[in-house]
């Protein structure tokens, strides 16, 4: 869904939007988790889900069950798709001023069901970007599983992305003591020590996802 209308303009702090089409690449390249929002039956409702890009759309996966999302999507009802990333607290010398350095982005659009043929490469690409080289580490996806999973995708075609990344407020004149701190605290995430589950025996090798999940950089 292409979006014909003009772009979205951000009302408060408008300098903090950007329409860099790497800034976002990089946002939702990073994030595994964003949160679906529709309104069904006159109430809004806000699910998150796993998700990953596929070139200008990104692609979700519901259950063929009755979830929202694929009802959202048999409806071709309005929905918006949040992702955020935290990169930081900004500590300032007072609590009004202080702030968060983040980088977030909103997606406008209709989710479109994945058709048959290429359901199956875009459930691998799914699950690739979540878990990457997994897929080729575990069985294959049965015929029920893959009757109960429903593919969807959502176009980057009207998109609003925030940015802040900068330091405390402040200012020789500013009136503050300056002897006071302030700074940014920056958020690092990192994977912990695998857990095995309780039926795996005890010495299974961790597979190389995991290993590679826990030792990248």
């Amino acid at each position: 869904m292409t979006n014909t209308s003009s772009p979205r303009r951000i009302r408060r702090m408008p300098e903090r939007q950007t329409t860099d089409r790497d800034a976002l690449f990089a946002l939702l390249d990073q994030e595994l988790v964003g949160h679906l929002a529709a309104v069904a039956d006159g109430t809004p409702l806000v699910v998150p889900m796993g998700f990953a890009r596929d070139g200008d759309h990104l692609l979700l996966h519901g259950s063929t069950g009755g979830g929202f999302a694929l009802r959202a999507a048999a409806e071709g009802a309005n929905v918006a798709f949040a992702v955020t990333s935290l990169d930081g607290l900004v500590f300032a010398r007072s609590l009004f001023d202080s702030s968060m350095n983040y980088r977030s982005a909103v997606v406008y659009g209709v989710l479109e069901p994945v058709d048959d043929e290429r359901a199956d490469a875009a459930l691998l690409a799914l699950s690739e970007r979540l878990m990457p080289g997994r897929p080729a580490e575990v069985r294959a996806t049965t015929r029920k599983e893959r009757a109960a999973t429903r593919v969807l995708r959502l176009a980057l075609d009207d998109v609003v992305m925030k940015v802040r990344a900068a330091g405390a407020s402040e200012s020789p004149e500013d009136g503050e003591d300056h002897t006071g701190w302030a700074g940014v605290v920056p958020l690092r995430r990192a994977w912990g020590t695998p857990e095995p589950s309780a039926l795996t025996p005890v010495g299974t090798p961790v597979p190389g996802s995991v290993a590679a999940l826990t030792t990248r950089p």
